[in-house]
């Protein structure tokens, strides 16, 4: 069963997708959107049918004292949309920190400042995803 992690963003939404045997997460893309989020959530649409996708988990970023915000109330909102126009399950997924562990890892390897504004979402949407995976939640 392939699953699909998003780092829903302002601007930029990070996609990734599990293998089939639902093991390892891979980065795809970063899809950037201004406007209406129905673009965005078509595109995704179209990769979940690509990679036949049975799941979307959609990173929820919680405040370090566990409320929600603004823009966890956001990724809810795509999250909702996404179920509606796919029919797909949809799980929130606490995200706390994966965007500042993908630029520290970004960081590490030596990435170069140009490149890491395109990255850094697409490898917080492969650490939430990979997180979901690991947890055993499937």
């Amino acid at each position: 069963m392939r699953i699909m992690g998003i780092d829903f963003g302002d601007s930029r939404i990070g996609v990734a997708v599990s293998d089939p045997l639902g093991w390892t997460a891979q980065g795809l893309e970063t899809i950037h959107w201004r406007g209406s989020i129905e673009k965005p959530a078509q595109k995704i649409k179209e990769l979940a049918s690509f990679y036949q996708v049975e799941k979307f988990v959609v990173g929820l970023p919680k405040n370090m004292n566990g409320s929600l915000g603004p823009s966890a109330e956001k990724a809810i909102e795509f999250g909702d949309l996404l179920h509606e126009i796919t029919g797909i399950e949809v799980v929130k997924w606490d995200e706390r920190l994966t965007t500042v562990a993908a630029s520290r890892t970004m960081h590490e390897v030596g990435m170069k400042t140009s490149k890491k504004k395109d990255s850094v979402d697409k490898i917080a949407a492969v650490l939430i995803l990979q997180g979901y995976l690991d947890s055993g939640a499937k």
